[in-house]
């Protein structure tokens, strides 16, 4: 076992969980009919996903887990430290940081000012609301973009959909639909738009040839810059507003 796996211990418990450095770590397990052996993933929003077959024990998942411990060792900093939305918790807006502020003399709505995200009623509701105002403002940001990239390139889309995939920040499908990561929102204006401008390009060409790279290119021109913040830092954007249970 590597220095790192002897960092990492498995609790157990009912359910089950990882402890590393100190941190709780969950442990989720799926059960698949199409799965013919357990496997093991890392997700940066769920922790560690352990797959089970249809008929194969919890207890003979726990030995696979306990084999590739070294493994999920070496993998565990891809799970970040979850920010949930919370009275004053830092979030990235639009790559600029504010901070979420409880405004309980207020009512009944959020806005952003003076880098702050203020938050009225009661503190109970408070992510529940922020979850609501982020996917509103990323719907509204990303938009008024593609609306505009769509209008350069005399292309039409069929809506717009918001989901909050770990894959992928966008895609287009085959009947003109765009669907965005709602944590487009977090990112620099220049990193989002690449995004949306990409996107919106698979309306002319729905492959990654030399062409519709040049039209990516051609509407968008910081595409570089855009593609080594997202390698740097783009993975650390799904820790904010996780209401991730720790150990279940």
């Amino acid at each position: 076992m590597s220095a790192n796996g002897r960092n990492l211990q498995l609790v157990a418990g009912c359910p089950p969980h990882l402890v590393y450095d100190g941190r709780k770590i969950s442990i989720e397990v799926k059960r698949s009919p199409r799965a013919a052996r357990i496997k093991l993933r890392i997700d940066p929003r769920r922790g560690v996903v352990l797959l089970l077959p249809k008929r194969a024990s919890l207890a003979a998942g726990m030995t696979f887990l306990r084999q590739e411990i070294d493994w999920v060792a070496s993998n565990i900093n891809r799970i970040p430290e979850t920010v949930p939305f919370r009275d004053g918790v830092m979030l990235p807006l639009l790559g600029r940081p504010h901070r979420i502020t409880h405004a309980p003399d207020q009512r009944g709505f959020v806005w952003a000012e003076g880098g702050h995200i203020y938050v009225a009623g009661g503190e109970e509701h408070l992510p529940r609301r922020m979850k609501d105002w982020t996917r509103k403002m990323a719907k509204t940001e990303i938009s008024v973009w593609a609306a505009d990239y769509a209008e350069k390139i005399d292309v039409s889309y069929s809506g717009i959909t918001l989901r909050d995939q770990v894959s992928r920040w966008g895609s287009c499908s085959s009947t003109g639909r765009l669907n965005f990561s709602w944590r487009l929102l977090l990112m620099p204006e220049e990193v989002m738009t690449y995004i949306v401008a990409h996107e919106v390009a698979h309306l002319r060409h729905m492959n990654h040839s030399a062409a519709f790279w040049a039209l990516v290119d051609e509407i968008h021109p910081r595409v570089d810059q855009a593609k080594k913040w997202l390698k740097r830092h783009g993975a650390d954007l799904h820790k904010y507003g996780v209401e991730r249970v720790e150990g279940v």
